[in-house]
Protein backbone atom coordinates (compact mmCIF):
# COMPACT_ATOMS: atom_id res chain seq x y z
CA UNK A 1 0.00 0.00 0.00
CA UNK A 2 1.22 3.33 -1.08
CA UNK A 3 1.16 6.26 2.18
CA UNK A 4 -0.68 9.28 0.85
CA UNK A 5 -0.23 12.32 1.50
CA UNK A 6 -0.71 16.25 0.44
CA UNK A 7 2.20 17.33 1.07
CA UNK A 8 4.56 18.48 -1.72
CA UNK A 9 8.53 18.59 -1.48
CA UNK A 10 10.03 21.77 -3.02
CA UNK A 11 13.95 23.14 -2.58
CA UNK A 12 12.25 26.09 -0.99
CA UNK A 13 10.79 23.70 2.10
CA UNK A 14 14.32 21.41 2.55
CA UNK A 15 17.34 23.27 4.42
CA UNK A 16 20.52 21.68 4.02
CA UNK A 17 23.11 22.23 7.03
CA UNK A 18 26.20 20.92 7.64
CA UNK A 19 26.66 18.46 10.57
CA UNK A 20 29.22 19.86 13.43
CA UNK A 21 33.02 18.45 13.30
CA UNK A 22 32.85 18.40 17.02
CA UNK A 23 34.50 14.85 18.40
CA UNK A 24 36.19 13.78 21.19
CA UNK A 25 40.15 14.70 21.87
CA UNK A 26 42.47 12.07 21.48
CA UNK A 27 45.59 11.96 23.61
CA UNK A 28 48.05 10.09 21.84
CA UNK A 29 51.17 10.37 24.54
CA UNK A 30 49.11 9.98 27.94
CA UNK A 31 46.80 7.15 25.51
CA UNK A 32 43.46 8.52 26.48
CA UNK A 33 40.25 10.51 25.13
CA UNK A 34 40.15 14.28 26.72
CA UNK A 35 37.94 17.19 26.03
CA UNK A 36 36.47 17.72 22.98
CA UNK A 37 38.18 19.00 19.45
CA UNK A 38 36.67 20.73 16.25
CA UNK A 39 37.47 21.83 13.15
CA UNK A 40 40.87 21.45 11.40
CA UNK A 41 41.79 19.49 14.41
CA UNK A 42 39.00 16.83 14.41
CA UNK A 43 39.78 16.63 10.55
CA UNK A 44 43.66 15.82 11.91
CA UNK A 45 42.37 12.96 13.99
CA UNK A 46 39.98 11.96 11.15
CA UNK A 47 42.18 11.29 9.03
CA UNK A 48 44.57 10.02 11.32
CA UNK A 49 41.95 7.17 11.88
CA UNK A 50 40.97 6.83 8.37
CA UNK A 51 44.36 5.73 7.42
CA UNK A 52 45.13 3.99 10.36
CA UNK A 53 41.97 1.66 10.50
CA UNK A 54 42.70 -1.27 8.13
CA UNK A 55 39.35 -1.60 5.71
CA UNK A 56 36.59 -4.80 6.55
CA UNK A 57 38.86 -5.40 9.67
CA UNK A 58 36.29 -4.12 12.17
CA UNK A 59 32.03 -5.01 11.90
CA UNK A 60 31.81 -1.50 13.95
CA UNK A 61 32.89 0.41 10.44
CA UNK A 62 31.22 0.77 7.59
CA UNK A 63 32.88 -0.66 4.71
CA UNK A 64 33.75 2.13 3.10
CA UNK A 65 35.83 3.27 5.75
CA UNK A 66 39.27 2.76 6.25
CA UNK A 67 42.56 2.42 4.42
CA UNK A 68 43.69 -1.02 2.69
CA UNK A 69 47.63 -1.33 3.14
CA UNK A 70 47.71 -5.12 4.86
CA UNK A 71 48.16 -6.55 0.84
CA UNK A 72 51.15 -4.45 -0.10
CA UNK A 73 53.40 -6.56 2.18
CA UNK A 74 55.90 -8.16 -1.01
CA UNK A 75 54.88 -6.09 -3.50
CA UNK A 76 57.84 -4.07 -5.21
CA UNK A 77 58.28 -0.17 -5.07
CA UNK A 78 57.04 0.24 -8.18
CA UNK A 79 53.81 -0.71 -7.94
CA UNK A 80 53.43 0.38 -4.31
CA UNK A 81 54.04 4.06 -4.75
CA UNK A 82 51.52 4.45 -7.24
CA UNK A 83 48.85 2.61 -5.69
CA UNK A 84 49.49 3.95 -1.83
CA UNK A 85 48.64 7.31 -3.94
CA UNK A 86 45.63 5.66 -5.12
CA UNK A 87 44.15 3.94 -2.19
CA UNK A 88 45.13 6.63 0.51
CA UNK A 89 43.40 9.76 -2.16
CA UNK A 90 40.29 6.71 -2.15
CA UNK A 91 40.16 6.43 1.75
CA UNK A 92 40.06 10.03 2.58
CA UNK A 93 37.53 11.34 -0.06
CA UNK A 94 35.03 9.30 1.34
CA UNK A 95 34.76 11.62 3.76
CA UNK A 96 32.64 14.55 2.13
CA UNK A 97 34.92 17.12 4.46
CA UNK A 98 38.03 16.61 2.22
CA UNK A 99 38.11 17.60 -0.96
CA UNK A 100 41.36 15.99 -2.32
CA UNK A 101 44.35 14.90 -1.53
CA UNK A 102 47.76 16.48 -3.71
CA UNK A 103 51.54 16.97 -3.11
CA UNK A 104 52.29 12.98 -2.77
CA UNK A 105 55.89 12.26 -2.60
CA UNK A 106 57.15 9.05 -1.74
CA UNK A 107 60.63 8.00 0.73
CA UNK A 108 61.75 4.88 -0.27
CA UNK A 109 65.57 4.94 1.59
CA UNK A 110 64.45 2.67 4.47
CA UNK A 111 64.64 -0.82 3.05
CA UNK A 112 61.15 -2.30 4.03
CA UNK A 113 59.35 0.78 4.47
CA UNK A 114 57.48 3.45 2.01
CA UNK A 115 56.74 6.78 3.45
CA UNK A 116 54.07 8.55 1.59
CA UNK A 117 53.77 12.51 2.24
CA UNK A 118 50.64 13.92 0.95
CA UNK A 119 48.56 17.15 1.50
CA UNK A 120 44.88 16.67 2.27
CA UNK A 121 42.71 19.52 1.56
CA UNK A 122 39.33 20.12 3.43
CA UNK A 123 37.13 22.54 4.30
CA UNK A 124 38.34 23.90 7.22
CA UNK A 125 42.10 23.68 5.71
CA UNK A 126 45.02 22.26 4.33
CA UNK A 127 46.75 19.29 6.74
CA UNK A 128 50.55 17.96 5.64
CA UNK A 129 50.29 14.16 6.64
CA UNK A 130 52.21 11.10 6.11
CA UNK A 131 51.55 7.74 5.91
CA UNK A 132 54.66 4.75 6.67
CA UNK A 133 53.78 1.53 5.11
CA UNK A 134 55.94 -2.10 5.25
CA UNK A 135 56.12 -3.85 2.30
Amino acid sequence: MIPKSNIILRDDNIKITQQPTKTYQMDFENERVIGNVEGLEAMKQAIFKILNTERYQYLVYSWNYGSEFQDLFGMPVTYVCPELERRITEALTWDKRIKEVTDFSFDTSQRGTVIASFTVHTIYGDVITEKAVSI
